[in-house]
């Protein structure tokens, strides 16, 4: 049989699992979750579709209390009887479509795979928006629905019957609070108490290449957010971020439709600068709302945004795409992004 590389590192360790799942905000609320379960003092580790894999860990004789596992639609394509003691699908928006047929059905079915093995003894969340889908009515798993618009509050998240204060943390944005909201419920699911969570959301530290402020010259601001590969990762990264905004994006094309985008753009966007190959899409999409500027590097497109940019604008590396055309990777993009603008301040 063929088997993910997850189904066959976890038939060989006894501990409980946490599995993380999502198109956008996975890779924080991982960190996030293992960092507050750091945090309160359990032996945890982390691995999955972040760092160092599961098996090799394992091989390794590394073994932990607790995993913590961020897990891709693919690895989870072929799992057979991976089951997490506790799980969460933070969304499911338009992603990998060109591994699934462009049926935006296949891939959540993949999505949803995560909580097939779970029973009434396992916990599993998921976002609110995912409570109609079919798949989810053959789950036997303990589901907790987490509803996005349950936090608006920018200082504060009330979860469980307890407000955590968010000032001073490096939890920013509507779309941070949920994904916290939900490291949170996972860490106290695993006997966390509240006390050491408010104090590891003091102490975490926002991941490489999300919303990553990456300097600062005449008053402009630069951030790396190289990882957002999908429009409703950019959607969230332009709500995230204050007018005026120099936007650069492109890349290797998923299947994108961009007309989710347009008033965000009209908005608060004051100028794009297309990185990558083949631009076509992209100036067809925000030509008409937006001066579009052409380059091909990262060194290029920083240049061309210090020229644009004035005191008071944000120049936001948010791609919408893969890296492929021009970068080995999204974190030799973003990489290449912050070594430009340290290069300028």
């Amino acid at each position: 049989s063929i088997i993910s590389e997850i189904e066959f590192a976890a038939r060989h360790t006894n501990a409980p699992l946490i599995a993380i799942t999502g198109s956008n905000g996975k890779t924080t609320s991982t960190h996030l979750t293992h960092h507050l379960l750091q945090t309160a003092g359990a032996r945890v580790g982390i691995g999955g579709n972040v760092g160092t894999s599961f098996a090799r860990q394992l091989a390794a004789g590394d073994e932990f209390d607790i995993w913590t596992l961020e897990l891709s639609s693919f690895q989870l394509d072929n799992i057979v009887s991976f089951r997490p003691r506790a799980a969460v699908v933070l969304n499911i928006t338009p992603d990998h479509l060109d591994r699934y047929g462009y049926d935006l059905d296949r891939y959540a079915a993949a999505k949803l795979r995560i909580g097939a093995n779970q029973t009434a003894d396992d916990l599993l969340l998921l976002n609110a928006r995912l409570r109609d889908r079919p798949e989810v009515a053959n789950l036997r798993a303990r589901i907790e629905f987490v509803d996005e618009q349950n936090f608006p509050h920018p200082d504060k998240l009330d979860l469980n019957g307890r407000a955590y204060d968010l000032r001073g943390t490096a939890i920013v944005g509507p779309h941070n609070r949920f994904n916290a909201a939900c490291a949170l419920r996972l860490a106290l699911e695993m006997g966390a108490q509240p006390d050491d969570l408010q104090a590891g959301l003091r102490t975490f530290r926002p991941v490489p290449h999300r919303l990553e402020p990456v300097g600062e010259l005449g008053g402009v601001r630069y951030v790396n957010d190289s990882k957002a590969t999908n429009v409703d990762a950019v959607k969230y990264a332009l709500l995230a971020t204050p007018a005026p905004i120099v936007w650069i994006a492109g890349g290797t094309d998923k299947g994108n439709d961009y007309a989710e985008l347009l008033p965000l753009v009209r908005q608060k966007v004051k100028a794009l600068i297309c990185l990558g190959v083949d631009n076509e899409k992209l100036k067809t999409a925000f030509g008409s709302l937006v001066p579009c500027h052409e380059v091909r590097s990262a060194s290029a497109a920083v240049q061309t945004a210090q020229s644009l940019a004035v005191s008071g604008d944000t120049v936001l590396l948010s791609p919408a795409c893969a890296s492929f055309d021009l970068f080995r990777n999204y974190e030799d993009r973003g990489e290449q992004f912050r070594e430009a603008v340290n290069g300028l301040t």
